[in-house]
């Protein structure tokens, strides 16, 4: 797995009156601090990458449907430098995904209905100074390909 990335495998409490489940706490390994929380969508089979950050930690949890998420490390002082990690996130796989610094990151949504992901980053968006620097999607350096694998 490359340096600096965690996974928190999370647990659904069910009861006759719904379910419950914690997404991130205070306590929590994974948890470093709180910046922001915000919801993205993304349609059946829609890709939405690449970026990274600078400072910035991501915590992706995918609340519907189910998304594939890349990563790619592009940290020049990394052991894991030019490593590349796919994570399937959502119903069917209930976790929260940490993204440190300078790692990009996309995902594709596969499930057939619109996929919801909560992001709660360690730093709030700032509209006049983003930490936020693309590439694109399919035409890039990265050695990854967001194509079905069947097999």
């Amino acid at each position: 797995m490359i340096e600096g990335v965690m996974i928190k495998p999370l647990k659904l409490i069910p009861d006759e009156r719904g379910r419950l489940m914690e997404i991130l706490r205070e306590d929590d390994d994974i948890f470093l601090r709180f910046g922001q929380a915000y919801l993205t969508t993304g349609y059946p089979g829609v890709v939405k990458a690449w970026h990274y950050h600078k400072n910035q930690y991501d915590n992706f949890c995918v609340l519907k449907g189910m998304m594939k998420v890349a990563l790619y490390d592009a940290r020049k002082e990394s052991p894991t430098e030019g490593e590349v990690n796919e994570f399937f996130l959502g119903e069917h796989r209930p976790l929260v995904l940490r993204i440190p610094p300078g790692v990009y990151h996309g995902f594709k949504t596969i499930s057939t209905e619109e996929a919801l992901l909560i992001n709660i980053p360690t730093q709030s968006y700032r509209y006049d100074a983003p930490d936020e620097f693309r590439v694109p999607a399919h035409e890039n350096d990265i050695p990854y390909d967001w194509a079905r694998k069947d097999g």
